[in-house]
């Protein structure tokens, strides 16, 4: 498995995990109709900010031995009261959950930021999440703040998970 910077040229592999994750880890929470009317082209005109921009969020990609994107974790600065950076989120095809490519992802992350100067961190999951909740916690985030957030007009609970020093994430 190859971990790196995403490009431009990933936006499209990266929109198709993001979507299939979706549709695997939150059926059930959200609206069915919600989740059947996500479609791959929306996600790339959301992604390609991601990709094209030296200085603002970022991705890194997950890749198999076959060339494959299977999962991608994004990060963006914030400028919370405690925490500067945010992992913006972390998806992985379902077939590639709990093989440690989430955990390597997110120390991608944890990298770039510390490079960039930034030394905590941030992200929101949502509370019926129950694999989302226990990964964080077992990567060390501790539960900090609550929001809600609507999705197809379901109400859902977000937690937000902190590090206030990332050195933590990063694993060789």
């Amino acid at each position: 498995m190859e971990i790196r910077k995403a490009s431009k040229e990933d936006v499209k592999s990266v929109s198709r995990v993001y979507i299939d994750s979706w549709r695997t880890t939150y059926r059930g929470l959200v609206p069915e109709d919600y989740l059947d009317e996500l479609s791959y082209e929306d996600a790339e005109k959301r992604w390609i900010d991601f990709s094209n921009n030296e200085n603002g969020p970022f991705i890194y990609v997950a890749i198999n031995d076959t060339g494959k994107i299977i999962g991608f974790a994004s990060g963006k600065s914030i400028y919370e009261n405690n925490f500067d950076g945010e992992l913006n989120s972390l998806y992985l095809l379902q077939e590639c959950r709990g093989l440690g490519v989430g955990r390597y992802l997110v120390s991608a992350i944890a990298k770039h930021f510390k490079e960039k100067g930034t030394y905590s961190m941030m992200v929101w999951v949502m509370k019926q999440n129950k694999s989302g909740l226990g990964f964080y916690e077992r990567m060390g985030g501790k539960e900090y703040i609550h929001r809600t957030s609507t999705f197809g007009g379901t109400v859902v609970e977000d937690v937000a998970y902190v590090w206030k020093d990332i050195s933590e994430l990063c694993v060789e």
